[in-house]
């Protein structure tokens, strides 16, 4: 299963279907909510409607036997005060969710003797109903049998209960529920809404009216059988179109690592990866790639040119004393010892020099050691005659070692090409220390200012080896000053010779 959802385009693929069979999802669910409780309130909006048309009809007057309860798809109860069912459509054969379970209304009696017209649509009873007076003179539930309540209200027959609404007034408040109702042989889901209504000589009556949700349902059924259909077919064109954007966008990114493996494998750092023609994020991975590259390659031919240089510039001292020994071991009266110890010295110059480079190169930061420059500066100026210093003190930190090498190698280069003089300045210029080493001599052309500063270059090949050096002190300079966050620039003296501008960061 990793495999299978290892690559970006299974995972791209796989997230947008899940995240979009969410949404659909969750719309899907709304719509249908929404959906169902629109047409419930429209079912219950119906239902109240059959429910307040029979409250007006009781309210003004009429008998039980007078409502318009022939509604074959609407089921209706009319319930009284004891929730005793006395009127009901007439072809209702089984109710559930309202009050009464009851399909057929109570045995009505014939009205008194004086007693209102309505009396005898009553549910009150002689023999044959279920009162518990028997003398049929109106008495019904009532045990008063006057029909008149204490306060005067006109409480009817079977009105026990006090009710809040005023005799032919309809209740405002609507309680819904909902149940099924079998009318005739059709057996349905319905939406009652109930209402009251206070009629003289009946009392408080409550009328169950439903409306059917046939359509409710069947909507809902319709909708959600479309998304059940439609739902897996968006998905799997959702699913189709990642895949194959995805496929698309990542080509060029199938192309940039197919070239990195050629390149590895053929170890040509000349190569570079193709570049889209986009202005997008991979377009900026190949730039980078082809510029890290090109990095590699510069810095793998420096190496290779400096391994070569030190090779050369080792090989003769080293042969020039194998052949001092050679022949002072055959004829010990030719040792020459003192150019042997010179190019012993030599060796041991070049192997330091080489050392230091390649701790720099493997980038080792300087030591945190605050210290005086222009004290350093004199330090190694009394160690060669003929050079001056001038300037005030100037606190910067780093590794003293190295920055005495750095000193040391741009002195000796001005004293190697000075006519008479070499001068060191200090001075401060804001946030920087600056010092300054001038020559007499001949000065540095303007092509050459930057060259001078790579490895084992010279520009007068012509001078003996001896004179001229490896050509290793002017590149370990510039190295040192940009590990200590500085540079080291040369330009041309007042004088018309060289001058050497290190600049590093001072330290208050």
């Amino acid at each position: 299963m990793s495999r299978v959802f290892g690559s970006v385009r299974a995972k791209a693929t796989l997230g947008a279907t899940v995240v979009v069979a969410i949404a659909l999802v969750a719309a899907g669910a709304a719509v249908l909510l929404s959906l169902r409780a629109n047409l419930n309130g429209q079912a219950g909006t119906e239902a109240e409607r059959s429910a307040r048309e029979v409250a007006a009809d009781l309210s003004g007057g009429a008998s039980y036997d007078r409502l318009r309860l022939d509604d074959d798809q609407r089921p209706v109860q009319v319930v009284d005060g004891k929730g005793v069912l006395v009127a009901a459509s007439e072809n209702l054969r089984r109710i559930s969710g309202t009050g009464t379970g009851a399909v057929k209304p109570r045995a009505q009696r014939t009205a008194a003797p004086g007693s209102d017209g309505d009396a005898a649509d009553d549910h009150g009873g002689g023999k044959g109903g279920d009162d518990k007076g028997g003398d049929g003179k109106g008495g019904g539930d009532d045990k008063g049998g006057d029909g008149r309540g204490k306060d005067g209200r006109g409480r009817g027959a079977g009105a026990d209960d006090d009710y809040s609404l005023e005799p032919g007034r309809i209740g405002a408040e609507v309680n819904f529920s909902e149940g099924s109702a079998t009318l005739g042989g059709d057996t349905a889901d319905y939406r009652f809404a109930a209402v009251e209504v206070s009629v003289k000589s009946k009392g408080a009556l409550t009328v169950y009216a439903g409306a059917p949700l046939s359509a409710e349902q069947g909507a809902v059924r319709t909708a959600l059988t479309v998304m059940l259909t439609g739902l897996p077919l968006l998905l799997a064109v959702v699913a189709a179109v990642t895949w194959r954007v995805t496929r698309r966008a990542l080509r060029p990114v199938e192309g940039i690592r197919s070239e990195m493996a050629a390149i590895t494998a053929s170890e040509d750092l000349a190569r570079r990866v193709p570049v889209p023609d986009t202005q997008d994020e991979v377009a900026g991975l190949a730039r980078t790639t082809n510029e890290t590259l090109a990095a590699l390659e510069t810095s793998v031919e420096r190496q290779r040119r400096f391994v070569a240089d030190a090779s050369h510039e080792l090989r003769s001292p080293i042969a020039s004393l194998r052949t001092q020994l050679e022949v002072g071991a055959a004829h010990p009266e030719l040792l020459d010892v003192t150019g042997a110890v010179e190019d012993t010295v030599r060796l041991q110059r070049l192997a330091a020099d080489l050392l230091l480079l390649a701790r720099l190169d493997a980038g080792e930061r300087p030591a945190g050691t605050r210290f005086d420059l222009a004290g350093l500066a004199r330090e190694e100026v009394s160690r060669r005659p003929g050079v001056t210093v001038e300037g005030a003190s100037a606190e910067v930190v780093g590794s003293r070692g190295q920055m005495a090498r750095l000193l040391g190698n741009l002195l000796d280069n001005a004293r190697r090409h000075a006519r008479s003089r070499v001068a060191v300045t200090l001075r401060a210029e804001g946030p920087w220390a600056v010092l300054e080493v001038a020559d007499d001599g001949a000065g540095v052309p303007a092509a050459e200012r930057e060259r001078i500063f790579e490895r084992f270059v010279r520009l007068d090949e012509a001078r003996g080896r001896d004179d001229g050096g490896a050509g290793l002190g002017l590149a370990i300079a510039r190295d040192v000053a940009l590990r200590h966050g500085g540079t080291l620039t040369v330009g041309e003296a007042r004088g018309g010779g060289a001058l050497f501008t290190l600049r590093l960061p001072g330290h208050a």
